[in-house]
């Protein structure tokens, strides 16, 4: 009697390593996508559930290494809950993965999201399956977290967010920006024609070459916000990932990073909280003055 009454309390209780996953879509074949892509990244769903209503059952879960919120439509409830996975990635709680199409990219940069909530606007399948996996990885040490060290999941980070790291990792700490100790003259004025004219060069290659061949988000959005500071205008984000000329995902983590570094801040609109607009910081703006004077004084073509 005791050993059936045992079985029917545990017997349905399913004991993994696999680290644990919520989904919340609000679609059908966005929760299909989420749940295949986590399959497949090797995590144990815990809970699937809609994005309306889904702050209850986020608060309902008693602990989740990772939170996957996929949606195709602003709404005030998934607004509700991404402030919710954001919160609780703060707190280190748990990490997160955002799936939402390009005319939502604003509002959750608005969302301020930490670091350990990775943002992806229209993902491929591999691309979901990748970003799942580095959630789960670097999601707080559980119980169930034993072994995590033999897996491999590392191997499956993107090229893009290595090559941030990478790049990160060569300013050693500092904020990228040089003095110009070498550069004693004073810098010539530049003027926002000048500086749109480079970036039309540089887009013109992509029509006899793959875009891809010439990838340099970083300067790019450089040249961006210095021609709209010269112009005197705001540049929002959902813009500013078009200047960069790669996938909006790869734009927003070079967005973070280069803010994170210093390079660029963050403005909040004033008349709609679910608008962020980026800009130069006073360094970066200098440095980009006198190297875009240095360049027009030499005549030396910059493409």
């Amino acid at each position: 009697m005791v050993v059936d009454l045992a079985d029917d309390l545990f017997g349905g209780l399913v004991y993994s390593s696999a680290q644990v996953l919520l989904l919340f879509a609000d679609s059908e074949e966005g929760l299909d996508k989420a749940r295949a892509a986590a399959l497949r990244a090797g995590c144990r769903i815990a809970a699937e559930a809609p994005v309306e209503g889904g702050t209850e059952r986020f608060e309902a879960q008693i602990a989740a290494d990772a939170a996957l919120l996929s949606a195709s439509e602003p709404s005030a409830a998934f607004d509700a809950l991404l402030g919710r996975i954001g919160d609780a990635a703060r707190n280190g709680r748990m990490t997160g993965v955002v799936v939402a199409p390009f005319a939502m990219i604003d509002a959750i940069v608005a969302a301020d999201l930490p670091a350990e909530v990775d943002h992806l606007c229209d993902p491929t399948d591999a691309q979901l399956e990748r970003a799942l996996a580095r959630a789960v990885e670097r999601a707080p040490a559980r119980l169930h977290d034993i072994g995590r060290a033999e897996a491999s999941l590392l191997q499956q980070l993107s090229e893009d967010a290595a090559r941030i790291a990478s790049v990160l990792a060569s300013l050693s700490g500092d904020d990228g920006i040089s003095d110009g100790a070498n550069d004693t003259d004073e810098p010539e004025a530049v003027d926002a024609a000048f500086v749109r004219g480079i970036i039309r060069a540089r887009r013109l290659r992509d029509q006899f070459f793959r875009g891809e061949l010439f990838a340099d988000p970083a300067f790019d959005t450089l040249l961006d916000l210095y021609a709209a500071r010269l112009e005197g205008g705001r540049v929002a984000v959902s813009s500013l990932c078009i200047a960069a000329s790669v996938p909006a995902t790869t734009a927003l983590r070079w967005i973070r990073a280069l803010t994170e570094k210093g390079l660029f801040v963050r403005t909040a609109d004033p008349h709609d909280g679910r608008r962020v607009y980026i800009g130069l910081s006073d360094e970066a703006a200098r440095a980009m003055g006198r190297y875009l004077s240095a360049v027009q004084k030499s005549g030396l073509p910059t493409v």
